[in-house]
């Protein structure tokens, strides 16, 4: 959702900018960029299943019988950085040099859509199994850990009458 809202964002830098200069070729190579990325996008986030680098993750959680500290917003920062970073540096170089807003619009656009069914695939494999995933908190610049602690499982829960 984040690489969604930050390629609207720097769509919307882009346009403002080319705009006030009033560059039609660079309006129909930024949308092209676009149409083009989308379609990178949906290509790459075709599947259903969870995708091999979120595989391994997910198999390496470590087990936990009690839940982990939650601090979401910390979470976002903590694993969003370098989207928050480039989105904010793209942005305000964008209101001088719109190209770079725009190709990185593009990059971000492929982004969400390349990733958007993996929470979807966490979903159901935390459905499967009955555990949940909780990222673990480390470092900025460590890879991402998962702590798994057991859930409550679609068996488990009483039946209602049809």
């Amino acid at each position: 959702m984040l690489s969604a809202g930050a390629a609207t964002l720097l769509a919307v830098i882009t346009l403002i900018a080319l705009t006030q200069d009033v560059q039609p070729a660079a309006v129909y190579v930024s949308a092209g960029w676009w149409v083009s990325a989308a379609l990178i996008g949906v290509w790459l986030g075709r599947r259903a299943e969870a995708n091999p680098p979120i595989t391994r993750l997910l198999a390496g959680a470590r087990a936990e019988r009690s839940l982990p500290e939650q601090r979401a917003g910390l979470t976002v920062v903590n694993r969003l950085w370098p989207l928050l970073l480039s989105t904010f540096l793209a942005g305000v170089l964008g209101f001088l040099f719109p190209q770079v807003a725009a190709v990185a619009a593009g990059f971000a656009i492929i982004w969400a859509l390349g990733w958007r069914r993996q929470a979807a695939a966490v979903a159901a494999i935390e459905e499967r199994d009955g555990v949940r995933f909780y990222v673990e908190k480390t470092s900025p610049l460590q890879p991402m850990q998962l702590v798994r602690t057991p859930g409550f499982s679609g068996s488990f829960l009483p039946q209602q009458p049809v």
